[in-house]
Protein backbone atom coordinates (compact mmCIF):
# COMPACT_ATOMS: atom_id res chain seq x y z
CA UNK A 1 0.00 0.00 0.00
CA UNK A 2 1.41 3.34 -0.69
CA UNK A 3 1.44 6.25 2.05
CA UNK A 4 -0.26 9.77 2.26
CA UNK A 5 3.30 11.48 2.99
CA UNK A 6 3.17 13.06 6.06
CA UNK A 7 6.10 15.01 7.29
CA UNK A 8 6.37 14.86 11.11
CA UNK A 9 5.58 18.68 11.75
CA UNK A 10 2.30 18.15 9.52
CA UNK A 11 1.19 14.83 11.66
CA UNK A 12 1.74 17.13 14.73
CA UNK A 13 -0.25 19.75 13.37
CA UNK A 14 -2.91 17.51 12.76
CA UNK A 15 -2.76 16.02 15.84
CA UNK A 16 -3.22 19.02 17.78
CA UNK A 17 -6.23 20.28 15.93
CA UNK A 18 -7.77 16.81 16.17
CA UNK A 19 -7.24 17.13 19.88
CA UNK A 20 -8.74 20.93 20.11
CA UNK A 21 -11.92 19.97 18.20
CA UNK A 22 -12.08 16.94 19.97
CA UNK A 23 -12.07 18.36 23.05
CA UNK A 24 -14.02 21.27 22.74
CA UNK A 25 -17.08 19.10 21.28
CA UNK A 26 -16.52 16.89 24.59
CA UNK A 27 -16.93 20.02 26.42
CA UNK A 28 -20.49 20.63 24.40
CA UNK A 29 -21.49 17.79 25.00
CA UNK A 30 -20.40 17.84 28.86
CA UNK A 31 -22.39 20.83 29.21
CA UNK A 32 -25.23 19.68 27.37
CA UNK A 33 -25.75 17.04 29.37
CA UNK A 34 -24.41 18.03 32.87
CA UNK A 35 -22.09 15.34 33.53
CA UNK A 36 -18.66 14.17 32.55
CA UNK A 37 -17.39 13.36 29.61
CA UNK A 38 -13.89 11.32 29.30
CA UNK A 39 -12.00 11.41 26.19
CA UNK A 40 -9.61 8.61 25.28
CA UNK A 41 -6.18 9.87 22.88
CA UNK A 42 -7.31 9.56 19.31
CA UNK A 43 -6.08 7.37 16.71
CA UNK A 44 -5.16 8.67 13.02
CA UNK A 45 -3.89 6.04 10.49
CA UNK A 46 -4.00 5.38 7.13
CA UNK A 47 -6.75 2.55 5.80
CA UNK A 48 -6.77 1.41 2.12
CA UNK A 49 -10.30 0.46 0.75
CA UNK A 50 -9.88 -3.35 1.43
CA UNK A 51 -9.41 -2.68 5.24
CA UNK A 52 -11.61 0.13 5.61
CA UNK A 53 -15.29 -1.40 7.22
CA UNK A 54 -12.75 -4.25 8.74
CA UNK A 55 -11.17 -0.97 10.71
CA UNK A 56 -14.31 0.13 11.96
CA UNK A 57 -14.07 -2.76 14.10
CA UNK A 58 -17.91 -3.19 13.84
CA UNK A 59 -17.48 -7.02 14.73
CA UNK A 60 -21.17 -6.78 16.19
CA UNK A 61 -24.03 -7.19 13.67
CA UNK A 62 -26.38 -5.15 15.87
CA UNK A 63 -24.49 -1.84 16.03
CA UNK A 64 -26.09 1.42 14.97
CA UNK A 65 -23.81 3.56 12.75
CA UNK A 66 -24.73 7.35 11.90
CA UNK A 67 -23.10 8.42 8.68
CA UNK A 68 -22.57 12.45 7.91
CA UNK A 69 -20.77 13.78 4.99
CA UNK A 70 -18.72 16.64 5.30
CA UNK A 71 -17.89 19.05 2.57
CA UNK A 72 -15.48 21.83 3.08
CA UNK A 73 -13.42 24.59 0.75
CA UNK A 74 -10.33 23.87 -1.09
CA UNK A 75 -11.61 20.06 -1.23
CA UNK A 76 -11.86 19.35 2.30
CA UNK A 77 -14.00 16.59 2.36
CA UNK A 78 -14.86 13.34 4.15
CA UNK A 79 -17.75 11.02 6.05
CA UNK A 80 -17.75 11.08 10.32
CA UNK A 81 -19.42 7.99 11.69
CA UNK A 82 -20.76 7.87 14.73
CA UNK A 83 -20.46 4.34 16.03
CA UNK A 84 -22.90 2.72 19.07
CA UNK A 85 -22.83 -0.69 20.75
CA UNK A 86 -26.72 -1.80 21.45
CA UNK A 87 -26.13 -1.32 24.87
CA UNK A 88 -25.40 1.91 25.15
CA UNK A 89 -28.40 2.64 22.48
CA UNK A 90 -30.37 1.90 25.20
CA UNK A 91 -29.10 4.51 27.60
CA UNK A 92 -29.69 7.28 25.06
CA UNK A 93 -33.28 8.54 26.41
CA UNK A 94 -32.03 8.85 30.26
CA UNK A 95 -28.74 10.20 28.81
CA UNK A 96 -30.58 13.25 26.80
CA UNK A 97 -33.23 13.25 29.17
CA UNK A 98 -36.29 12.41 26.96
CA UNK A 99 -39.65 11.24 28.05
CA UNK A 100 -40.23 7.49 27.82
CA UNK A 101 -41.88 7.25 24.29
CA UNK A 102 -40.99 11.13 23.24
CA UNK A 103 -38.16 10.37 20.24
CA UNK A 104 -37.63 6.87 18.73
CA UNK A 105 -34.29 4.95 19.42
CA UNK A 106 -33.13 6.30 16.07
CA UNK A 107 -33.95 9.85 16.27
CA UNK A 108 -32.34 10.13 19.81
CA UNK A 109 -29.36 8.56 18.24
CA UNK A 110 -29.40 11.21 15.59
CA UNK A 111 -29.88 13.68 17.71
CA UNK A 112 -26.55 13.02 19.47
CA UNK A 113 -24.91 12.31 16.42
CA UNK A 114 -25.49 15.53 15.02
CA UNK A 115 -24.25 16.88 18.21
CA UNK A 116 -20.78 15.53 18.42
CA UNK A 117 -20.32 15.78 14.55
CA UNK A 118 -20.91 19.08 13.46
CA UNK A 119 -19.50 20.53 16.74
CA UNK A 120 -15.88 18.58 16.21
CA UNK A 121 -16.44 19.98 12.68
CA UNK A 122 -16.96 23.04 12.81
CA UNK A 123 -13.84 23.64 15.54
CA UNK A 124 -11.76 21.83 12.84
CA UNK A 125 -12.81 24.05 10.00
CA UNK A 126 -12.25 26.99 12.25
CA UNK A 127 -9.21 25.88 12.99
CA UNK A 128 -8.01 25.62 8.98
CA UNK A 129 -9.86 28.78 8.25
CA UNK A 130 -12.72 27.23 6.56
CA UNK A 131 -15.94 25.98 6.61
CA UNK A 132 -18.35 22.72 6.55
CA UNK A 133 -21.54 21.86 5.13
CA UNK A 134 -22.88 18.85 6.24
CA UNK A 135 -25.65 16.18 4.40
CA UNK A 136 -28.39 14.93 6.70
CA UNK A 137 -26.84 12.53 8.60
CA UNK A 138 -28.06 8.66 8.00
CA UNK A 139 -29.01 5.78 10.31
CA UNK A 140 -27.40 3.33 8.26
CA UNK A 141 -28.43 -0.45 8.53
CA UNK A 142 -27.16 -2.47 11.64
CA UNK A 143 -25.06 -5.00 9.22
CA UNK A 144 -21.67 -4.40 8.11
CA UNK A 145 -22.80 -4.99 4.60
CA UNK A 146 -25.33 -2.20 4.62
CA UNK A 147 -21.74 -0.04 5.86
CA UNK A 148 -19.56 -0.78 3.44
CA UNK A 149 -22.42 -0.61 0.53
CA UNK A 150 -23.06 2.85 1.90
CA UNK A 151 -18.77 3.97 1.76
CA UNK A 152 -18.94 2.71 -1.14
CA UNK A 153 -21.48 4.29 -3.07
CA UNK A 154 -19.87 8.16 -2.13
CA UNK A 155 -18.73 9.95 -4.54
CA UNK A 156 -15.24 9.72 -2.60
CA UNK A 157 -12.14 7.56 -4.28
CA UNK A 158 -11.77 5.57 -1.60
CA UNK A 159 -8.39 3.90 -2.20
CA UNK A 160 -6.41 5.01 0.22
CA UNK A 161 -8.11 7.45 3.19
CA UNK A 162 -6.88 8.68 6.52
CA UNK A 163 -8.84 6.83 9.49
CA UNK A 164 -9.73 9.20 12.72
CA UNK A 165 -11.30 7.68 15.72
CA UNK A 166 -12.52 9.23 18.79
CA UNK A 167 -14.11 7.32 21.36
CA UNK A 168 -16.21 9.37 24.05
CA UNK A 169 -16.90 8.15 27.50
CA UNK A 170 -19.65 9.57 29.66
CA UNK A 171 -18.77 7.81 32.98
CA UNK A 172 -22.25 8.47 35.07
CA UNK A 173 -24.04 6.79 32.48
CA UNK A 174 -21.75 3.91 31.28
CA UNK A 175 -22.05 5.27 27.83
CA UNK A 176 -19.28 4.93 25.38
CA UNK A 177 -19.30 5.92 21.44
CA UNK A 178 -17.10 6.00 18.95
CA UNK A 179 -16.63 8.80 15.80
CA UNK A 180 -14.44 8.00 12.92
CA UNK A 181 -13.58 10.20 10.29
CA UNK A 182 -12.78 8.83 7.22
CA UNK A 183 -10.95 11.98 4.74
CA UNK A 184 -10.19 10.48 1.30
CA UNK A 185 -6.47 10.62 -0.14
CA UNK A 186 -7.27 13.48 -2.15
CA UNK A 187 -8.73 15.70 0.39
CA UNK A 188 -5.52 15.00 2.55
CA UNK A 189 -3.32 16.17 -0.02
CA UNK A 190 -5.40 19.60 0.41
CA UNK A 191 -5.00 19.01 3.87
CA UNK A 192 -1.61 19.31 4.14
CA UNK A 193 -1.31 22.55 1.98
CA UNK A 194 -3.31 24.30 4.38
CA UNK A 195 -0.84 22.66 7.46
CA UNK A 196 1.77 24.22 6.20
CA UNK A 197 0.29 27.57 5.45
CA UNK A 198 -0.14 27.00 9.55
CA UNK A 199 3.39 26.20 10.07
CA UNK A 200 4.70 28.68 7.93
CA UNK A 201 2.43 31.30 10.54
CA UNK A 202 4.61 30.40 13.52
Amino acid sequence: MKNINLTEDQKDCLQEIINVAMGQASDQLARYLDTFVHLKVPSIEQVDSQCIIGALNSEDDRVAVVSQGFFGYEGVRGEALLIYQPKDSDKLADLLGYEPGELSVEEQIIDLSSILTTTFLNVFASQIENQMSYSAPRLLSSNKGAISEHIEQQSFNWDLALKVKITYQVTDYSFNCDMVLLIPESAINNITDVLDRILASF
